[in-house]
C-alpha cells in the first residue's frame, strides 16, 4: 500500500495534500512554514496521517530552484519517494483533469494527483554528488552577476540619451567594473572546481571536442548533465524548451516555434552557441542548408540547430566519447 503527497513549494510556505481516497476524491491538506523545523513537521504529520513507512509514501514536487531543494534534500533522507515534475508537463496534466480554479492548495492536490497517476513512468528523484551541487550553486551565482552586469550597462547606455549627471553615469561605471571583476574571478574558480574532479574535467573535454561548443558552453552543460538524469537527448530538448510547438490557432495557425519551457538563461547561451556551429559545425550546417531548401525561415532553422547541438552535447557526454561528425 502506498500513500501519495503532493507539495507546492512557495518561499514562505509549504502546501500539502495527501490523498485520502483517490476513487471518493478526499484529499487532507496542511500549510507549513518553509523553514526546517516546517520540514520536520511534514514529516511528522505525513507519517502520522497516512500510518505507513517513509518508503511507502511518494511525495510529487514541482522544482523551484533554492525554494525546493532543501526540502528535497532533507526528505530524501527520510527514506521518502519523491518525484519532481516539469511544471510544463504538470500544467498540461491540470489541463486534461478540467482544472478551472489555480490555487496553491489545488497544485499540490493535482501534484499528488499526477504522482499517483505517472510513478511508473517517472524516475524518483535523487541528489546530485556534492562537487555537482557545489557547482550548481556557483554557476547560479555567475548567472546572477552576469544578469546584474547586464542590466548596469543598459542602464550606462541609458545615461546618454536621458542627460543623467556625470556623477550617475560614473557610478555606473563603478559598478559595471566591480560586477565584471567578480565574474572572471568567478569562472575562474568554476573553471578550477571543475579541473579538480576528473569525471567533470573530463565530460567538458568531451563537449568542447564539438565544434561550436567553447567555454562558455561547455561550462553549462557540464553543470547541467552533472545534476540532472536525462534518461535521452530528446528529454534533454524538452527540459531546455528546444522541442517544436505546433500552433493550430489564430494568425499563427501551421507556425512551430520552440516551446520555451525551462530556464531561458541556458537556452540564451546555446543561441550564441548555435550560431557559431552554423558557420563552423558540419553537421549543424547541413542541417541548416536541408531546412532552408525546404522552406523553414532562419529562425526555425536557428531553433532546430539549438536542439541538435544539446543532443550532440548529450550523447558525447552519455557515451563518454569525442565528438565525431557525421558530414565531412
Amino acid at each position: 500500500m502506498k500513500a501519495f503527497i503532493g507539495i507546492d513549494v512557495g518561499k514562505e510556505k509549504l502546501d500539502v495534500s495527501w490523498l485520502r481516497d483517490l476513487v471518493k476524491n478526499k484529499q487532507k491538506t496542511k500549510v507549513l512554514k518553509n523553514t526546517k523545523q516546517g520540514y520536520q513537521e511534514l514529516v511528522d504529520w505525513v507519517l502520522k496521517n497516512t500510518g505507513l513507512e517513509a518508503q511507502n509514501i511518494v511525495i510529487t514536487t514541482e522544482p523551484t530552484g533554492i525554494y525546493s531543494e532543501p526540502l528535497m534534500y532533507f526528505l530524501y533522507v527520510q527514506g521518502f519517494t519523491l518525484l519532481h515534475v516539469n511544471p510544463g508537463k504538470a500544467k498540461q496534466y491540470a489541463k486534461s483533469l478540467g482544472l478551472v480554479h489555480k490555487t496553491d492548495k489545488s497544485d499540490a492536490t493535482m501534484l499528488a494527483r499526477y504522482g499517483h497517476d505517472q510513478q511508473h513512468s517517472l524516475s524518483s528523484w535523487q541528489p546530485e554528488p556534492v562537487e555537482a551541487r557545489e557547482l550548481k550553486a556557483m554557476m547560479r551565482r555567475l548567472e546572477a552577476l552576469e544578469q546584474d552586469l547586464q542590466r548596469e550597462e543598459n542602464r550606462y547606455e541609458a545615461v546618454g540619451f536621458s542627460g543623467a549627471s556625470a556623477r550617475v553615469a560614473q557610478s555606473l561605471k563603478d559598478m559595471i567594473a566591480v560586477l565584471k571583476a567578480e565574474i572572471d574571478k568567478l569562472k575562474n574558480e568554476i573553471d578550477e572546481h571543475i579541473d579538480r574532479h576528473p569525471q567533470l574535467k573530463k565530460n567538458r573535454q568531451l563537449l568542447e571536442s564539438i565544434n561550436g561548443v567553447g567555454e562558455v558552453t561547455s561550462r553549462i552543460m557540464v553543470c547541467l548533465l552533472a545534476c540532472k538524469r536525462f534518461k535521452s537527448a530528446k528529454q534533454l530538448a524538452s527540459y531546455l524548451g528546444l522541442i517544436p510547438k505546433h500552433n493550430e490557432s489564430g494568425k499563427r495557425a501551421g507556425k512551430t516555434t520552440l516551446s520555451k519551457e525551462g530556464p531561458g538563461y541556458i537556452r540564451a547561451k546555446l543561441y550564441m552557441a548555435a550560431i557559431v556551429a552554423g558557420q563552423h559545425n558540419t553537421d549543424i550546417k547541413a542541417q541548416k542548408t536541408r531546412l532552408l531548401k525546404q522552406g523553414k525561415t532562419k529562425m526555425q532553422a536557428l531553433g532546430a540547430a539549438m536542439r541538435k547541438l544539446s543532443q550532440i552535447c548529450f550523447g558525447v557526454v552519455k557515451n563518454q566519447t569525442e565528438y565525431q561528425p557525421q558530414v565531412s
